[in-house]
């Protein structure tokens, strides 16, 4: 029998990186302070380290899936400076209308990385700076649902009703040490 393993389910843009608006150059891929020091805390704890991101500029032709590599393969290469791997990618392609299963809130990307990476959902976490990640982590069942005022945080905490509400993911690693202690 496979022991499953809990993950830090993250959002990409505003959460990890600085967000860019339908970020469509690798060269402007640039970490968030806090957000290293934060993801080799997550890491330390024994979490799974999984990015789950909608990517709509690709349904509204703002770039395509090649550019897309381009652009998480930067990502890759400026964590790794850091010192931190990731345990997988996970992309919703398609436009808020589309009508598909992986668009945040809806947990399809969670459960496509569940399934491949044999992760734990109800022990997992869901970081992110919208109510969708929020959403997400109540979608999933998650063990918690954090919002950073990183990106679009700070003007989505109201509506947003997270377990947490964090500055920055390091200050988010920081809590839930602190909860896993308890």
């Amino acid at each position: 029998m496979t022991t499953l393993r809990p993950a830090v389910l993250l959002d990409r843009d505003g959460t990890i990186n600085v967000d860019r608006h339908y970020l469509s150059d690798p060269a402007q891929m640039e970490l968030l302070p806090g957000a290293a020091e934060g993801l080799k805390r997550f890491a330390a704890m024994g979490y799974a380290l999984v990015v789950v991101t909608n990517q709509s500029g690709i349904a509204r032709g703002y770039f395509d899936a090649a550019r897309l590599e381009e652009i998480h393969a930067r990502l890759t290469e400026l964590l790794a400076a850091e010192g931190v791997a990731l345990d997988g990618i996970y992309v919703c392609p398609h436009g808020p209308g589309d009508g598909c299963a992986c668009r945040k809130p809806l947990p399809g990307l969670a459960l496509a990385a569940a399934a491949d990476l044999g992760l734990d959902l109800g022990k997992s976490v869901v970081i992110g700076d919208k109510a969708a990640d929020v959403g997400l982590g109540r979608a999933i069942g998650a063990k918690a649902a954090i919002l950073v005022r990183t990106g679009y945080g700070a003007h989505q905490e109201a509506e947003a009703n997270a377990d947490f509400t964090a500055d920055t993911l390091d200050e988010a690693a920081l809590w839930l040490a602190g909860e896993r202690e308890a």
